[in-house]
């Protein structure tokens, strides 16, 4: 059974969200709602995850969520204030972790903290704030070049955070990772949830086995299909599992567990029919 909880404010939420390309029907009548998880004595932000195949049009409602590219209709609406999302009110972690090259570590915080509004003085003590918290501070004056990989995402997803306060967005976070640098990514991401209960982050990915490991929520992307079989044009979100009432929320050492084996088993068979 998951810890006491409870519901409070909807911090993010997507309605009728559709949208078509070069003529095909990429989105069809999204929605989706995210709110704030409050557990007595505990901060816990949330996470979830947006999962499906390659090719169904994650992508493109990624960007939407962020507020880079516009719907054809419906609205995305952000924090308690429900306003409309507008580029750089969500922080973006690309795959690659873009950093500006010709800058230090700490430089490129600053610059993303000074972007958000920050004064000079207040953006290297706050990003330098962060950088104590990633465990990065013998990092702070080297360039991206000298970092590793595990290094450049911890400092990409801080630079996002001081842009964005509260919303992240992640593009498939374990693409290209081996096993120990998986499980490293899910704890990274845990930690920076739960630095504050209003930290949102949605991660998009195709790996499923990640997706229910790092997750409280998840959310299946697919296309619905006719009485005929055929396939509806456009995917929208066709599940929607809560982990926490399944009780893998907040544990550690949950993949072996017959509860992560049930989950798991059934998205994998839903799969194959998105």
């Amino acid at each position: 059974m998951p810890d006491g909880y409870s519901l409070g404010a909807t911090l993010l939420k997507v309605e009728g969200v559709s949208l078509a390309l070069g003529g095909k029907q990429i989105l069809r009548d999204v929605n989706l709602e995210i709110k704030d998880i409050v557990r007595p004595g505990k901060v816990t932000g949330q996470v979830v995850s947006l999962l499906a195949p390659s090719g169904m049009g994650k992508t493109q409602l990624f960007r939407i969520l962020a507020g880079l590219n516009r719907p054809d209709s419906g609205k995305v609406l952000i924090g308690e204030k429900a306003k409309p999302v507008e580029r750089g009110m969500v922080g973006v972690v690309a795959q690659n972790y873009p950093l500006f090259a010709h800058r230090r570590v700490l430089g490129n915080l600053v610059v993303a903290a000074v972007r958000n509004g920050l004064s000079k003085g207040q953006a290297v003590a706050k990003s330098m704030e962060f950088l104590t918290r990633f465990k990065l501070e013998d990092a702070a004056h080297k360039f991206p070049a000298q970092l590793s990989g595990g290094q450049r995402q911890r400092v990409a997803i801080a630079q996002q955070f001081l842009c964005s306060e509260h919303f992240l967005l992640m593009d498939e976070p374990f693409s290209g990772l081996d096993v120990v640098q998986v499980e490293n990514v899910i704890e990274l991401i845990g930690e920076m949830a739960d630095i504050s209960d209003f930290n949102t982050i949605i991660v998009v990915t195709h790996d499923i086995t990640a997706a229910i490991e790092v997750a409280d929520t998840i959310w299946l992307m697919g296309r619905d299909r006719d009485k005929d079989g055929r396939i509806v044009p456009g995917a929208r979100i066709v599940a929607t599992y809560d982990l926490i009432e399944r009780g893998l929320a907040w544990r550690k050492d949950i993949v072996s567990t017959p509860e992560f084996q049930k989950v798991r088993q059934e998205i994998r068979e839903r799969f194959p029919l998105l």
